[in-house]
């Protein structure tokens, strides 16, 4: 997913532009696993995006919002 984000400039600066890295920190960030949940909460941000990512990859966008899903923390339960 990374690598099709990175593949279109425009793509990437929006990226950037909107997580508030610097373009010099991608490199470091890459084996961060809150950067990579960054990168799916980009990809999800925008339905355009996912699509267009989902047919890259070759998978459903419903794989990718799985995935995404499973890294969102549990919803607060106020019951309790």
């Amino acid at each position: 997913m990374l690598g099709w984000l990175a593949a279109d400039e425009d793509r990437l600066f929006r990226f950037v532009a909107a997580s508030g890295l610097e373009p010099g920190t991608l490199r470091e960030s890459l084996h961060d696993p809150g950067f990579l949940g960054a990168v799916l909460d980009h990809v999800m941000s925008d339905e355009p995006s996912l699509l267009a990512c989902a047919e890259a990859l070759g998978v459903k966008p419903e794989r990718i919002a799985s995935a995404w899903q499973r890294l969102q923390p549990p919803p607060f339960d106020e019951g309790g």
